[in-house]
């Protein structure tokens, strides 16, 4: 009975006032709303669901991405990119659908954001990127095959889809030109991956996607991998890089603007030297990172984090942050709050107790922060929310 209840995932309501001194006083946390199971595995013909990603639409309908997979819940294999939308906070959700495949072969990393600033649709018109594979992340970093990156765009937040646009030569730097003219780069970028998690639109309109590479053969601890990001200022049409974070083993990231223009990335260390994450500042033109630390507040234990910017009804933005809060284990989800861009961390609320991974975090149209990830194995993704009064 114990273990039932501790396996219960609940939304709860948090006085914003907790991120001020603590000499102000706190209302009591209240149950709001019991969590909903989003994706489960064996459902749909699929045995597992990993790596979500979630974005609210501009009539604050929230749609979740997943990768579905096949077989089971090896990273490759044949795996498409799902999506299922809720237009009540996330209490029931729709049927499933699928956005992206690639045959027998690998869609994944979704990475959704929506472009609120192209005046030819006022609307707003929902970017997905997202990478296919036709091997194994081991087989890629050796060179055997390529890792490439795509967008689709859709103007109805999900019904209908554009036809994909590769966009690989301009934010990727592979040498594989027996398989695109076009990939004949020095630089020889091996695996890839976006964020994983939701991309994001900073407040001058510029596409923001964080994401990370191996480059030339594989190297100990995983060093042959970097941090990046790509941008596009022109809603879509020329995408751009940015510099790789200096840091042998960053990898997976997850971003927000901050106070200023600038981006903070937050970063898994796959190295794994220290079982923290990391930090780097781009500057706001996105030509050079001022700085590459360790957040000695975030325990990691070599895993995914999810990151957004909330801003608070004094005006003032706070960061979240959500990941295993352990460097052991894929447990104890936790969310945290930053009030200084990033650079100190206060726990929140532990989210779930039990085994929970990858997360990904939005700003829902009421004010909560609705979080949805992986628990149980990965037998099921879960959205719950928190609330701020």
């Amino acid at each position: 009975m114990l273990r039932l209840l501790l396996s219960s995932t609940f939304c709860f309501v948090i006085n914003v006032y907790w991120w001020l001194p603590k000499s102000s006083t706190t209302s009591p946390i209240t149950p709001v709303l019991e969590g909903t199971t989003v994706f489960k595995a064996g459902d749909d013909g699929y045995m597992c669901y990993r790596i979500p990603a979630l974005v609210k639409a501009p009539d604050g309908t929230l749609l979740a991405f997943a990768e579905a997979r096949r077989q089971g819940c090896n990273d490759f294999g044949d795996v498409d990119i799902v999506l299922k939308a809720s237009r009540d906070n996330g209490q029931t959700w729709s049927a499933q659908k699928l956005v992206a495949d690639n045959g027998s072969m690998q869609a994944g990393n979704p990475a959704p954001v929506f472009d609120l600033t192209d005046a030819r649709y006022p609307d707003g018109r929902l970017f997905l990127v997202y990478n296919t594979g036709v091997a194994s992340e081991q087989e890629v970093r050796d060179g055997k095959a390529i890792r490439e990156i795509w967008y689709k765009t859709s103007l109805d937040a999900g019904l209908t889809w554009s036809d994909p646009v590769n966009i690989t030569p301009q934010v990727s730097r592979p040498n594989k030109p027996n398989v695109n003219p076009a990939y004949a780069f020095a630089e020889d970028w091996r695996s890839y991956a976006n964020t994983p998690g939701h991309a994001l639109q900073l407040k001058r309109g510029r596409l923001f996607v964080a994401a990370n590479h191996s480059a030339g053969p594989p190297q100990p601890q995983f060093r042959d991998y970097r941090a990046h990001a790509f941008f596009s200022d022109t809603h879509g049409q020329t995408w751009h890089l940015t510099p790789d974070v200096a840091y042998p083993g960053s990898n997976e990231s997850t971003a927000a603007e901050l106070e200023g223009g600038k981006v903070l990335m937050n970063i898994r260390n796959q190295s794994g030297d220290v079982k923290r994450r990391l930090m780097a500042r781009l500057t706001k033109r996105g030509t050079n990172w001022e700085s590459v630390t360790i957040a000695n507040d975030l325990p990691d234990p070599v895993c995914e984090g999810s990151m957004v910017s909330f801003q608070r009804p004094n005006g003032k933005r706070i960061l979240l942050f959500c990941n295993p809060n352990s460097e052991n284990k894929r447990e104890k989800l936790t969310l945290r709050a930053s009030t200084d861009n990033g650079r100190h961390w206060t726990i929140v609320r532990e989210i779930y107790a039990g085994s929970s991974a990858y997360s990904d975090l939005v700003v829902q149209q009421n004010g909560q922060i609705g979080v949805l990830f992986e628990r149980d194995n990965y037998s099921v993704i879960t959205y719950t929310a928190l609330g701020f009064v």
